[in-house]
């Protein structure tokens, strides 16, 4: 890292006039991460002026929420429903079953260009011709530039349903570093830490986003809550959980790769046999906090999708999906769902398909790890 933690708020400051980073917790995390930078993850200058950004814009951002919240105390009324949240293994179809229920015109879901930047709030009248939507695709037109891999293995666009990640950053609380960077004390950190000051404050943003920009009905999406359902619901009391299903050998060598070519850009030393190590140990683990959580909570708040019945029929299996959560599968929400199928073809920017081999892993060791998880849900 180029720059402490000091120094990181101090530009934050200066860059918006603003001091107050409000009340939850930040200094723990953001300190353990920024030594993780420094010493484990072996940043190349591009790295470091990623994670300077990254970081910098994360303080930016939580001192601009901390703005708007305490000059307009009324955002705290807004009420946030539900939400329905996707969860599951990465490249289990939670992208799409996510993009799908957000497109829906009675359910607000945040886009990746106002998680990034959620301040100001977003206005409903100028939704989708805010500058920042521009903005923001120039960033990924640019990333896809650098690494074209990207746009098949991971093509957001400045309008797709953002995972929680930019939120739940802004306590410095957040699997996209773990994903970002060699950080094995930062992940360490991360799984024992108290994750609720992040979702109460993600909690804040989403009123904040929905106050002049209804509607109130959230769809919400983030692989990583598979790790703390429980504390999800400690801060959602009525949320309910999609949880997508797939074989694991059948997704793993994917999820290595997207984690492989992120850290790519930000190192020059990407070990793959180590990310399959640290991918396969913190999902396994993931799975079994998540099984564990559920057998906790109850079976009622989750709805199940399997891969394969979702490819075979998407439309179908949104339907379902809508049954199950009580939601109406009305008209407004199947055309909005069949308009996004029809723009968003399966590998319509071409395909890629890594080995388990490319990182030390195979079928059988995989699915031992995730037994559990494997023989609940027969996948």
């Amino acid at each position: 890292m180029s720059a402490s933690v000091d120094q990181l708020v101090a530009r934050a400051v200066a860059a918006t006039g603003l001091d107050d980073l409000g009340p939850w917790p930040w200094r723990d995390g953001l300190e353990v991460l920024v030594d993780a930078l420094e010493h484990e993850a072996d940043l190349n200058e591009l790295g470091q002026a990623i994670f300077d950004d990254r970081l910098g814009n994360s303080l930016r951002q939580r001192l601009q929420v901390q703005d708007w919240l305490c000059r307009h105390p009324e955002i705290g009324q807004v009420p946030v429903e539900g939400p329905v949240v996707v969860v599951g293994l990465p490249r289990t179809g939670t992208t799409a079953l996510s993009n799908l229920l957000g497109a829906d015109p009675a359910t607000r879901a945040p886009e990746v260009w106002e998680s990034a930047e959620p301040c100001p709030p977003p206005e409903r009248a100028s939704y989708r011709s805010d500058p920042r939507i521009a903005a923001t695709q120039g960033g990924l037109d640019l990333l896809h530039e650098l690494k074209p891999i990207m746009r098949i293995i991971h093509d957001d666009e400045a309008t797709s349903v953002a995972e929680s990640l930019d939120q739940l950053a802004l306590t410095f609380r957040a699997y996209q570093h773990i994903g970002m960077a060699s950080v094995p004390s930062y992940a360490a950190w991360w799984r024992a830490c108290d994750l609720a000051p992040a979702y109460e404050l993600q909690r804040r943003v989403l009123q904040l986003m929905a106050w002049r920009c209804g509607p109130n009905r959230w769809h919400l999406r983030n692989p990583p809550d598979l790790f703390c359902l429980e504390t999800v619901v400690a801060v959602y009391p009525d949320v309910r959980f999609v949880w997508c299903h797939r074989d694991p050998a059948a997704v793993m060598a994917s999820v290595c790769e997207l984690v492989a070519e992120i850290r790519d850009l930000a190192t020059d030393h990407v070990d793959r046999v180590a990310v399959g190590s640290e991918q396969l140990d913190d999902w396994a683990e993931a799975t079994q906090r998540a099984l564990d959580g559920r057998a906790r909570l109850g079976e009622e708040r989750f709805v199940d999708v399997w891969h394969r019945d979702f490819v075979a029929d998407q439309l179908g299996t949104l339907g379902a999906v809508y049954d199950r959560i009580g939601w109406s599968f009305d008209a407004p929400a199947e055309a909005a769902a069949r308009r996004w199928v029809d723009d968003h073809g399966r590998e319509a920017h071409g395909s890629h398909h890594p080995e388990l081999g490319d990182y030390g892993l195979d079928a059988e060791h995989v699915r031992d790890r995730l037994s559990a998880y494997c023989t609940r849900f027969e996948v």
